[in-house]
């Protein structure tokens, strides 16, 4: 994890990308910082969402919304203040191997179902100093590409790092510091395959 990670540095190190300078906060009273406040929460929550990330990916039991549904569904959820996409699946047991339930539906910040309880995989707004420093590039590079023709008044440079950000116009957004992003995060999220490590012993003979 990048513990040291600011939403202020991040954008600081952007405008350092761009032979700007840094900024202190985004109320330096100057046209970096303001552009900076106005931009970058949206772009961490897009970039947040174009992939599902080990770090950002949670479970949670909803909590039931006291006001009785007047569509078709029993019962209403609060979705988790903290939520940038989702739900991702949903599940109406905690236990490990659940399968997703598809009998369910989100209008606006609730999900709606006849489950009496349920549990969900979400995509959470994560805060900075819990961004592993691949994702830390990658917003520092995003940032870069979209305050550079305000802050440097040159487009050449916004292009220059939208491409190192996501790479060439065919690759759709999935190369350049993405690419290498989703890489090293999908080594950090290696799918389990024995759920029993007991009954694996036994039948390699105790080994």
């Amino acid at each position: 994890m990048a513990s040291g990670d600011t939403d202020v540095s991040i954008c600081s190190d952007a405008c350092l990308l761009l032979g700007a300078g840094t900024i202190s906060s985004f109320t330096d009273g100057d046209d970096k910082s303001t552009v900076c406040s106005r931009l970058y929460p949206d772009m961490r929550d897009t970039v947040l969402g174009m992939r599902e990330w080990s770090f950002s990916v949670v479970k949670s039991v909803l909590a039931r919304n006291v006001t009785a549904p007047v569509n078709e569904w029993s019962y209403k959820y609060d979705l988790p203040g903290d939520l940038n996409v989702g739900p991702i699946a949903v599940y109406n047991s905690s236990s490990a191997g659940a399968t997703p339930i598809t009998s369910w539906e989100r209008i606006g910040n609730y999900v709606y179902t006849n489950e009496e309880t349920i549990y969900i995989d979400y995509q959470k707004i994560v805060t900075e100093s819990l961004m592993p420093a691949y994702f830390v590039n990658l917003l520092k590079y995003a940032m870069a590409s979209v305050i550079a023709e305000t802050v440097t008044d040159q487009i050449t440079k916004a292009e220059y790092w939208h491409k190192r950000a996501f790479g060439a116009e065919w690759e759709n957004g999935r190369g350049g510091q993405f690419r290498i992003a989703a890489q090293m995060d999908g080594a950090n999220n290696v799918t389990q395959t024995f759920e029993n490590f007991e009954l694996v012993l036994v039948r390699n003979g105790g080994r």
